[in-house]
């Protein structure tokens, strides 16, 4: 009997050194479907799709995979490439000094008669291709390093169907997108699907999920939890699914005391390094209170990340204005004065800035407070290990080991490692750039739980975010940075919306409020 399934994944089980990492995983997809695979972070999605992918070969795991009814037990990722699976990791594989050609075709590059690699041929089938797709405007001719991280993330599609694949894998494919980039991503799997190819597609972010998806399939704690049409469930029925508990709030507001002001930052101008004759930000002043979160606002190059890598000491460029801690001046130049001022920063860009891949999860944390450990040149293991088993207990972070490399954990526990971290020298305020990128809706409360802990404690927090959701539901006061200037300074009140967000960051007025005028 013929499967109605291109792929169907049963039992799998998969184990570290002894840690369970799959317990019984089960995945069906049909030609055509897309399903989504719905998780929290640890859940094992990545392990489940390393798997599937030949990344861990027949052998390494238990169950079973059957594609197209025949088992299929691919010892690399050559051999699942060869029946037409293909994977796209969050992280883009591209070469970015050689062509939008060279990248489709890089390892499979056509040749003349003379041995010769044929760039003709290769630029010609290139653009072919993304005619197809509807990415005519990118020129095959151009270095990748060209075009904008969604138009990359389009380009490593390309590659993927050149391979003539089936089985479309996006690994957390709009994590570093826009909105208008995601959108344009999320029209190309439509048209994917009509096309016959199929799609697994991995997301926290379960607006794309509901968009996409056919089938919703989630996973916990690495064990099968269930499997149904997206038309049957509710975004609150993914989230129960995932968390295993209901989360009908997803901001748990507290209450909590604002004091004085803190910090003060008067006039902060940021010059891009490459080009002195910009302002990344352009004459931003502001002020935070003790015990207050601190929201900052803004469409993504607006100057946000900028403006507080320069109150950290970290940005890279010529900047200028003065920093007020208690009233009186500071001054800051690099992250090492911020930190012992009692400033601290929490990195928008976890896997280049805020962990050292080699280093074990617990190294990671100690990092910043090694100079209070050492006595007489030599670290106190034992009270480094000692404060290490706290900080790993008080942040719930999901790691067999403290001594396992913290690349082996996933982008949620990442994150809180690199938390936990800049809370260690106990500062007095806390900036977080983009704190819950790539986490799950269960990580993300936890976090959101855990600042709202710290701000009772009287710890200040300034929290960059591209969610507006997560900038209303978290706030006390939002900043909006609109093209390196400030334009806005609202108290999160019932008045504050997104709308009132937007139109601020875009030096708008409010659609409410110009119809309001137009009916006047």
């Amino acid at each position: 009997m013929t499967s109605p399934y291109l792929l169907e994944m049963r039992g799998i089980t998969k184990d570290f050194a002894g840690v369970v990492a799959l317990g019984g995983i089960d995945l069906r997809v049909r030609e055509g479907e897309c399903v989504g695979l719905c998780g929290e972070n640890g859940a094992g999605k990545s392990t489940m799709m390393k798997v599937l992918s030949g990344v861990h070969p027949y052998g390494s795991w238990g169950g079973e995979i059957l594609w197209r009814g025949e088992p299929l037990r691919a010892a690399s990722v050559r051999d699942t490439e060869a029946v037409g699976i293909v994977i796209i990791h969050q992280e883009l594989m591209l070469v970015p000094q050689l062509s939008v050609a060279e990248n489709i075709f890089l390892g499979r590059e056509p040749h003349n008669a003379a041995g010769l690699i044929d760039f003709d041929r290769m630029y010609i089938e290139s653009a072919r291709l993304l005619a197809e797709l509807r990415m005519g405007h990118i020129d095959p001719t151009q270095p990748v390093s060209r075009y904008g991280g969604g138009q990359q993330q389009l380009i490593e599609i390309a590659r993927a169907l050149s391979k003539d694949a089936k089985l479309l894998i996006l690994d957390e494919p709009t994590s570093s997108l826009t909105s208008t980039e995601t959108a344009t991503l999320l029209r190309l799997v439509h048209d994917l699907k009509a096309r016959g190819t199929a799609c697994v597609y991995i997301s926290h972010k379960l607006e794309e999920i509901e968009e996409i998806a056919d089938t919703v399939t989630v996973i916990r704690d690495g064990r099968f939890v269930g499997e149904a049409p997206m038309g049957e469930l509710t975004r609150a029925d993914i989230i129960r699914l995932m968390v295993g508990r209901d989360m009908s709030n997803l901001f748990p507001r507290e209450a909590h005391e604002i004091g004085d002001t803190i910090l003060q930052a008067v006039g902060i101008t940021c010059l891009d390094p490459d080009n002195p004759a910009r302002r990344r930000v352009d004459d931003v002043s502001f002020s935070v209170r003790r015990g207050e979160i601190l929201g900052i606002a803004g469409l993504v190059g607006s100057g946000r990340t900028e403006l507080v890598s320069a109150i950290f000491g970290a940005w890279p460029g010529s900047h200028s204005g003065e920093i007020l801690l208690d009233g009186r001046p500071v001054r800051i130049r690099t992250p090492r004065d911020a930190v012992r001022l009692g400033i601290c920063m929490v990195p928008e860009d976890r896997k280049h800035h805020g962990i050292v891949p080699g280093l074990a999860v617990g190294y990671n944390i100690s990092l910043s407070v090694l100079g209070d450990l050492t006595r007489g040149g030599l670290i106190d293991e034992a009270r480094e290990l000692s404060d290490i088993d706290a900080a790993i207990s008080r942040l719930r972070i999901k790691t067999a080991s403290p001594l396992l490399p913290i690349a082996n954990l996933s982008g949620g526990n990442q994150q809180k490692a690199v938390i936990s971290k800049m809370l260690g020298p106990n500062p007095r305020i806390l900036i977080l750039d983009e704190p819950t990128r790539g986490v799950d809706v269960g990580a993300k409360y936890e976090i959101y739980k855990l600042i709202f802990a710290l701000v009772r404690e009287g710890l200040s927090i300034i929290m960059v975010s591209s969610e507006l959701p997560e900038v209303l539901g978290i706030s006390d006061r939002v900043l909006v940075i609109g093209e390196g200037r400030l334009r806005g300074d609202f108290v999160n009140d019932e008045t504050l919306t997104q709308e009132r967000i937007m139109a601020a960051a875009i030096n708008a007025q409010p659609i409410s409020e110009l119809s309001a005028v137009s009916h006047s």
